[in-house]
């Protein structure tokens, strides 16, 4: 989901009549109703999707369900296969009868994201080798770089509130944020206590053939988008990008459970994401809570084989702007103003993500069944999968990536957990 948008509510209710209706409700309410829908014929029958498109909450997911129900690729809703360990909101993955698409839904923020798609990536009942993962999610939009409805492809996720925290009102006076990376002194400076989990890297030759099909996409856009985007049209020219009509970019993910807004944070993990990534240039324009986190169990999925993380793409439409307009409060701007952006949002993620997916199963026999090697390093900042990260302090596998043979020395001698720069067995500095 987001980091700023639509909260849903939850209801919570013990294991009893009231329950089942409660549950039945929710299934409704995000556009399968899990006691009526189909279930796949032949229980012990393998699926191997092309396709899977991961959503995040009920309104990226029904968007899917509606516009697919009598589209070309067939309805998403045809075969609906309970997997133990998603959501209990979002039990089930949903495939096409073919069985060549697939979509489940993983529950919004860091946690559900990573309990959902490591259930799925587990799971016996899909052969996931040679599946294309599809994060398609709604999210926070920089105007430096994007506007409402925009379609962002990346090529870097950052956890970037993976970090001290200092409240930005008793902060050092040299401090221009209260955010500054775990071993370090002030903000500016790189992580000298690295967890794995900050930044994952994702095929870019992948990501251009994605940004190829979905500009292929006549994009929606409203009058209230361009009204409210239009504030974002200064002098200065300094958030020119988020004065414009939507388009699909390419730009990096924040992964924040954190919900923020305001031109400080941005900024602050503006040059987060620059500094962890290695780039000369700011790059950081959506901002999100899961996709890190999917990410992630992507790849431990990989390194056992299980699916080929080179074959993830993210993908993030915009659907409301991660600071204000000139003249407008970070609390008007979060809570009190309508920003008409979500609704475009939440049909562009359809709209650019289906020409992927046609994309991807038109040129599969060409293409794609064989799959696009990457030119660039995929992975996180250990070098998990082999290969020399081209940020970090490098492979601390020693090049080759991790070994299902090691042993416990890993966690100890390799990533040297016990010595790294502020940090001791006996506790933190």
């Amino acid at each position: 989901m987001l980091l700023s948008g639509v909260v849903p509510i939850l209801l919570l209710a013990v294991r009893s009549a009231t329950a089942a209706a409660t549950n039945h409700a929710m299934g409704k309410r995000s556009g399968v109703d899990h006691d009526e829908a189909p279930r796949l014929k032949h229980r012990d029958e393998i699926l191997s999707p092309k396709v899977v498109i991961v959503s995040m909450f009920s309104p990226e997911a029904k968007v899917w369900y509606d516009n697919m129900k009598n589209g070309s690729l067939g309805n998403i809703l045809a075969n609906n296969i309970t997997v133990p360990g998603l959501s209990p909101l979002f039990p089930d993955a949903h495939c096409i009868e073919s069985g060549e698409i697939c979509q489940l839904t993983m529950g919004e923020a860091e946690i559900n994201a990573a309990t959902s798609m490591m259930a799925f990536v587990l799971s016996d009942r899909f052969d996931l080798t040679k599946s294309y993962f599809l994060l398609a999610g709604i999210a926070g939009i920089n105007p430096k770089l994007g506007t409402l409805g925009s379609v962002a492809l990346s090529r870097f996720s950052v956890q970037v509130a993976l970090q001290y925290e200092i409240d930005a009102r008793e902060m050092p006076d040299n401090f221009s944020t209260g955010y500054f990376s775990y071993g370090t002194y002030g903000p500016g400076e790189y992580p000298a206590n690295i967890y794995g989990t900050e930044v994952q890297e994702l095929n870019e030759d992948l990501r251009d053939a994605a940004v190829t099909f979905a500009q292929g996409a006549t994009l929606a856009d409203s009058a209230g988008a361009a009204e409210y985007r239009s504030k974002y049209s200064t002098e200065d020219g300094h958030y020119a990008a988020g004065a414009e009509a939507p388009s699909v970019i390419k730009c990096d993910v924040a992964t924040s459970d954190v919900y923020f807004t305001g031109a400080k944070l941005g900024e602050a993990f503006e040059n987060t994401t620059q500094l962890w990534t290695n780039q000369t240039s700011m790059t950081y324009c959506a901002s999100a809570q899961e996709d890190g986190s999917v990410l992630h169990a992507i790849m431990r999925a990989a390194v056992w084989g299980k699916v080929d993380y080179s074959r993830a793409i993210l993908m993030r439409t915009g659907s409301d702007f991660d600071r204000p307009p000139p003249g407008t409060t970070p609390f008007q701007h979060l809570r009190l103003a309508d920003q008409n952006g979500f609704n475009i949002a939440i049909q562009n993620l359809y709209l650019a993500g289906v020409e992927i997916a046609k994309g991807i199963l038109d040129a599969w026999n060409a293409t794609y069944n064989e799959g696009i090697k990457p030119s660039n390093y995929v992975g996180d900042i250990f070098g998990t999968l082999g290969g020399e990260p081209d940020f970090g302090s490098g492979n601390v596998f020693g090049g080759a990536g991790f070994s299902r043979s090691s042993g416990t020395e890993v966690g100890l001698t390799r990533r040297r957990l016990a010595a790294r720069n502020g940090r001791t067995a006996g506790g933190w500095k």
